[in-house]
C-alpha cells in the first residue's frame, strides 16, 4: 500500500501523521513552508520566551494528554503557576476578576444588579425550538439580556474567534451552548444536569480544563512530533493539485522549482481553508474545493511586550482579560504570559501577550510593528498603569488568523462531509472543521488518524480471503 498524504504541517496534521505510523500506516507529510507547527511560534531572545500562537493547551480530552505521554513529554509538560487562575474582564476602564462560584457571581461588580437578576430568571426563560440559527447575540440577548452580551459575551467572542457576536453562529461556535438549551432548555440547568453525562465521556469545559505548556514553549510539541515522523516529513513542498484515479490518488507537487508527482492511497488535508479552496481537484464526480474560498479569516497581530516589574502597577497574577467592544480600547485582550508559567521574562520583568484586529479593528492588524508597540502600550497604561518604555517588543502579523463559524457555516461542514463521501480516500480535518481551539486540533487529529486506519484496513482486505474462509 503507498503512503497517505498529509497536507500540512500544522499540529492537526503532525498528531495524525504521528498516530498512523505508531498504528503501522505509512505517511508522506508535505509543508508548503520551512517549518512545522502551523500558528504555533515561541521566541526566546533577551530573557523572554514569547507565543506568538496560542499560548496554552487546554487538556479538554483524554486525548490530548495521551498525545503527550506517547510523544514522551511529560517531564517537560509545565502546569500554570497556582496563583494564575484568576481571569479578569474590563469594565469602567479597568480589569475586574472574573466570579468563580455563584456567591461570586452575586458579589462582583462585574455585573449590575438587573443583569445578575437576568441570569437567575434563565431557567425560566422558553428554549426556542423553531430550528432557526442564531447568532450568539441573538442567542445571549435571548437568554441573557444586553447587558451579558456586551460586557461578556462580546469580550469572549473577540478572544476565542477575533470575531463579531452579531456574525458568530452560536450552533457552529458553541455547540454545546445549543444542546444544553435544546436538551434541558436552559443553560443553568445543563450545566448542573450535564455534569454526570460530561464525566462519562471523558469531557472537560474548557472553561474549567486544565491548561499547559512545556518547558521551551508550545513550539516543543510539534517540533517533537517533526522529529518522530522523521523522513515522512518533506517541508518546503508544495501540493498543487489531487487526482482521483483507480488505485488512490495522485499529488502533483512543486518542489526546489520543479513539479513532480506522487501516489497515495488516501489523502488528509490538514491545512486552512483558503488555500483548500486553491486547490486543484480531479475526481470522477466532478467535485470542486472553490466554494471554501468563502470562509472568513480575519487579521489578527500578536503584540509581545516586556516591562519591569516595578513599572506595572497591577499585580498581574492571573491568566490575563478580555475587553469589550464598548470599553473603547483598540486591543483585543491581553494575557499575562509570565506570570502564567515561568521562564518567561527575566527576573524582575513581565510579559504581555496581546492581540489587535480581529473582526472588531481588521485595519489595525496591519499597522506597521512601531505602530502596533505604541497603540498597544497606550491601552496598558489605562488598563495596568504601565509606565515607562517596553524592554522587550515583538509583534506577528497573522493576515487570515481564525475561521469564523458564521450564520450559515453548518452548509461548509455538510459540503466536507459530502466531498469525503463522494471521494472515498479524502479526509478533511482541522480548524476550519473541528474547532479552532489548539486543544480541537490535537482532537480533531487523532479522530481523522482512526479514520484513516480504518479506510486503509478497507484496501489490505482481500475479497478471495473472505470467499475461501466461508468454502
Amino acid at each position: 500500500m503507498s503512503p497517505v498524504a498529509i497536507i500540512g504541517a500544522g499540529i492537526t496534521g503532525l498528531t495524525a501523521g504521528f498516530y498512523l505510523q505508531r498504528k503501522g500506516v505509512p505517511v508522506t507529510v508535505y509543508e508548503a513552508s520551512g517549518r512545522v507547527g502551523g500558528v504555533i511560534q515561541s521566541l526566546t531572545q533577551n530573557g523572554y520566551l514569547a507565543e506568538f500562537g496560542p499560548n496554552t493547551i487546554l487538556e479538554t480530552s483524554p486525548k490530548i494528554g495521551q498525545l503527550v505521554r506517547d510523544a514522551g513529554l511529560e517531564k517537560r509538560r509545565l502546569d500554570p503557576d497556582p496563583r494564575a487562575e484568576a481571569r479578569y474582564v474590563v469594565r469602567y476602564k479597568r480589569p475586574i476578576a472574573m466570579p468563580g462560584s455563584p456567591l461570586g457571581f452575586l458579589t462582583t461588580g462585574l455585573f449590575t444588579a438587573k443583569a445578575k437578576l437576568a441570569v437567575l430568571r434563565e431557567p425560566f426563560v422558553p428554549a426556542r425550538r423553531d430550528g432557526e440559527e442564531e447568532s450568539i447575540a441573538e442567542f445571549v440577548l435571548r437568554r441573557l439580556g444586553r447587558e451579558f452580551l456586551d460586557h461578556a459575551i462580546d469580550a469572549l467572542v473577540a478572544g476565542v474567534y477575533a470575531g463579531d457576536p452579531y456574525k458568530i453562529s452560536v450552533a457552529q461556535a458553541f455547540p454545546k451552548l445549543a444542546q444544553l438549551e435544546a436538551r434541558y432548555g436552559s443553560l443553568i440547568k445543563g450545566q448542573i444536569f450535564g455534569a454526570r453525562e460530561r464525566k462519562k465521556r471523558g469531557e472537560v469545559a474548557k472553561d474549567r480544563a486544565a491548561k499547559f505548556s512545556f518547558d521551551n514553549g508550545l513550539q516543543v510539541l510539534p517540533e517533537t512530533l517533526r522529529l518522530a515522523l522523521g523522513d515522512a516529513l518533506r517541508l518546503n513542498t508544495s501540493v498543487t493539485r489531487l487526482i482521483q484515479n483507480s488505485s488512490g490518488w495522485t499529488l502533483e507537487l512543486h518542489a526546489d522549482g520543479q513539479d513532480t508527482r506522487a501516489d497515495h492511497s488516501a489523502v488528509l488535508y490538514a491545512g486552512t481553508a483558503y488555500k483548500l479552496a486553491s486547490l486543484g481537484l480531479e475526481t470522477a464526480a466532478g467535485l470542486s474545493f472553490s466554494s471554501f474560498s468563502e470562509i472568513r479569516y480575519p487579521p489578527v497581530a500578536s503584540v509581545v511586550l516586556g516591562f519591569r516589574r516595578e513599572d506595572v502597577e497591577h499585580p498581574c497574577q492571573g491568566f490575563g482579560m478580555l475587553i469589550p467592544r464598548v470599553e473603547g480600547f483598540k486591543i483585543l485582550g491581553t494575557i499575562f504570559s509570565s506570570s502564567l508559567f515561568p521562564n518567561r521574562a527575566p527576573a524582575g520583568h513581565l510579559a504581555l501577550t496581546s492581540y489587535v484586529g480581529g473582526e472588531r479593528y481588521p485595519e489595525l492588524a496591519s499597522l506597521p510593528p512601531e505602530k502596533l508597540f505604541e497603540l498597544t502600550c497606550e491601552d496598558l497604561r489605562v488598563l495596568l498603569g504601565v509606565k515607562g518604555k517596553p524592554t522587550f517588543q515583538h509583534s506577528v502579523f497573522y493576515p487570515k488568523a481564525i475561521p469564523q463559524y458564521n450564520l450559515g457555516y453548518g452548509r461548509y461542514r455538510k459540503s466536507m462531509s459530502d466531498l469525503e463521501a463522494k471521494a472515498p480516500g479524502l479526509f478533511l480535518a482541522g480548524h476550519y472543521r473541528d474547532g479552532v481551539s489548539l486543544s480541537d486540533s490535537i482532537v480533531s487529529g487523532c479522530n481523522v488518524a482512526d479514520r484513516i486506519e480504518a479506510f486503509c484496513r478497507t484496501l489490505r482486505h482481500d475479497p478471495k480471503d473472505e470467499r475461501a474462509q466461508v468454502t
